[in-house]
Formats: C-alpha cells, sequence, structure tokens
C-alpha cells in the first residue's frame, strides 16, 4: 500500500481520510486545528505537526480544503507542502477550487511533482459510505496510477487533463445551487396560491429536481438545516464559477447566488445550503403564509 498524506479533516475530509486508512494505507493526517486529527489517530493514522512534515515521506499527498486561499497556505507557506516536495511525488487536490487555481498552483509546484485535481461530488454520507463520485482531471497514465487509489472513497471518472476535474465539479455544483433556489422560489410561489408546503413538496417530488426535494425534505418541513454541505461552500462554489467565466452572462447562476449571499447574512452561512429556501420563502411570503421566518444559526 502507498504512504499517503492526507491535509484537512472537515465535514468531508474525515470521513474521506478514515476511509483511506480503513482500506489499508499508511496514512499521515494534517488539520488546522489539531484536536480534529485525534479520531483518525485512533484508526491508525500519524498525525502531523504542518503540512511540511505530512508531505515530507509520502508518496502521494491529498489536500481536501476549504477554498483557494486554503490551498495556497497550505502548499505555499513556509511549513508548506511544496518546499518538501521532489520528483517523482503526486499531488491530489480533491478541494473545489476551479480550474484556475488549479492552473496557477501547478505552475508553483516545483518540476517533475505531478498535480492531479479530483474533486468529489456527494456529501457526508456518501464520504462515510465511500460512494462519492470524483471527477479526475489528469492524463492517462495519472489517472490509471490514481484510479485504485482512490476508489475506497468512491467511483473516480476520467473527465479529461488537468484542470477538467475542476471544471466538471464547478459545473456539477452550479446545478445544485440553482436547483435548491429553484425550490425555494417554487415553494414561495406555492405558499402565495395558498398551496400547503406539503402538496407543494409532494408536487415537486415528481420532477425533473425530485432527488433534491427528497433529500432536502426533511430539513424544510422541520426547519433544522444540520450542514450536510454548507451553505458557505455552495456560496463559494457560485462565486468561483462566475468568476471563472467573468464576462459570459450566467443569468440563473447569478440570481441564486444572489439568494445564497441574502441567506449568508441571515445568518445560515454554517447551515445546510437547504436554508437558503427559508429565505426565500420568507421574502415572498403568500396572503397567508405559514412560511417560516430565515433561518437562525
Amino acid at each position: 500500500m502507498a504512504q499517503l498524506a492526507f491535509l484537512g479533516l472537515g465535514q468531508m475530509g474525515a470521513p474521506m481520510a478514515a476511509r483511506l486508512v480503513q482500506a489499508g494505507h499508511d496514512l499521515t493526517v494534517w488539520n488546522r486545528t489539531p484536536a480534529k486529527t485525534e479520531p483518525l489517530v485512533a484508526l491508525g493514522a500519524a498525525a502531523a505537526a504542518s503540512p511540511a512534515d505530512a508531505a515530507a515521506a509520502a508518496d502521494v499527498v491529498i489536500t481536501m480544503l476549504a477554498d483557494p486561499l486554503a490551498l495556497e497556505r497550505v502548499l505555499f507557506d513556509e511549513d508548506g507542502v511544496a518546499g518538501v516536495l521532489t520528483g517523482g511525488q503526486l499531488l491530489i487536490d480533491m478541494s473545489t477550487v476551479g480550474p484556475d487555481t488549479i492552473r496557477l498552483v501547478r505552475g508553483r509546484l516545483p518540476e517533475h511533482v505531478t498535480l492531479v485535481d479530483a474533486p468529489v461530488r456527494g456529501s457526508v454520507p456518501e464520504a462515510t459510505s465511500g460512494r462519492l463520485s470524483i471527477f479526475v482531471g489528469a492524463t492517462a497514465p495519472d489517472f490509471k496510477h490514481v484510479q485504485r487509489l482512490l476508489a475506497p472513497l468512491g467511483t473516480p471518472h476520467h473527465v479529461g487533463g488537468p484542470g477538467a476535474g475542476a471544471a466538471a465539479k464547478l459545473v456539477a455544483n452550479l446545478v445544485l445551487g440553482v436547483t435548491i433556489a429553484a425550490l425555494g422560489e417554487a415553494l414561495a410561489l406555492g405558499d402565495t396560491l395558498g398551496l400547503q408546503p406539503s402538496t407543494t413538496l409532494d408536487v415537486l417530488a415528481e420532477t425533473a429536481i425530485g432527488a433534491t426535494v427528497t433529500a432536502k425534505r426533511p430539513n424544510i418541513e422541520s426547519d433544522q438545516y444540520e450542514p450536510s454541505f454548507k451553505l458557505r461552500h455552495a456560496l463559494k462554489d457560485l462565486r468561483l464559477a462566475r468568476e471563472t467565466v467573468e464576462g459570459t452572462k450566467l443569468d440563473l447562476t447569478g440570481a441564486a447566488y444572489e439568494w445564497l449571499v441574502r441567506a449568508a447574512g441571515d445568518g445560515a452561512a454554517d447551515l445546510d445550503v437547504s436554508a437558503v429556501v427559508a429565505t426565500i420563502r420568507a421574502a415572498i411570503p403568500g396572503p397567508d403564509s405559514d412560511a417560516p421566518p430565515a433561518p437562525t444559526p
């Protein structure tokens, strides 16, 4: 088994790292908050004091971080990964950072270090059970190299050359952001027209957004938004999509982005992305609406 380093033990990173340990890999982990390494150490991983310490002896370094700035710091700060990487090592970035960041990172890495972008679709349940969809941007030989390594995490899909994985993830998450905003507006319309929310949800469950309705209905009906995918991350992904094609009109994306901005302003940034539904319904109440107020953190 390969010797791995896994950097970033957030909501998604922790269960992903656990699956790699359980698959038999020799794993060293690092997290900005050291306490988050403890459950992985209990499973058999080693904990490192810095990203550089984690990466120094690894064959493969995996990063799963919140945003482009976090990735830049982990790679290029004084105690970052880039300073210890040597020829023959493989860096797999599984964060959602967009193709522009992947290009910039590749340009700053030492020569002969291979970078593969492999962001994932799915949330905490899929990360825990190994059912993530993994969008891999790599050459054909590099994809063959990482395919078996990533298999404990889910299903790797070779979507193109370097940078294509990051691009595919933005495409997928654009649809997620627009869909959840459409669900909120559809519920608000139902409220305005006097439909019971349960009836509106039943109707929407039979439409093209049925899977989203099924997944988020418990949150909406209970008005409880325990995060499986935080609203702040969905907001970041839509912002990245808009910035990546700056100058190109993405009107639906822009509208969904503004709703997420408003929900974050209501205090929902660290709630599930479905909390935007409550913000939308509160902003567009029907005459006798029982729509809940905007969510509170």
